[in-house]
């Protein structure tokens, strides 16, 4: 299983978790069955590029998402590509190694609407 976590940047495992997903400037990638680690840079809209970020994720083989929050449209989006999200990443400071450690011990929560950041709603 791949499991992505939107990063502040490119070391990985001990990078700080971005709490803006859509805005995140790139996405740690943990394959869990190899332990393979990738760092897949934001290319999306937001950045000038031309996909959404949860279509950018889906081509990377990402099947779980771990985030500190995210809005509805994302949400949405992400159900259609069939990639399950959690939600609950204490920050400030949490690293991607502490939002793998806190989905492993069942302390993320699979998102929902009520989970959609508030400034998102639109």
């Amino acid at each position: 299983m791949k499991i992505g976590v939107p990063a502040m940047g490119n070391r990985g495992l001990e990078e700080r978790v971005s709490e803006h997903f859509g805005r995140s400037p790139a996405f740690t990638i943990v394959d869990m069955s190899t332990n393979e680690v990738s760092v897949l840079p934001n290319t999306a809209e937001h950045f000038g590029g031309v996909k959404q970020t949860p279509e950018l994720l889906a081509e990377a083989g990402v099947e779980v998402m771990l985030c500190s929050g995210l809005g509805p449209r994302a949400i949405s989006m992400f159900e259609q590509f069939g990639i399950e999200v959690y939600v609950g990443i204490n920050l400030p400071g949490a690293t991607v190694s502490d939002a793998l450690r806190a989905f492993q011990a069942g302390s993320l929560h699979e998102v929902s609407d009520k989970d959609a950041c508030e400034m998102h709603r639109h």
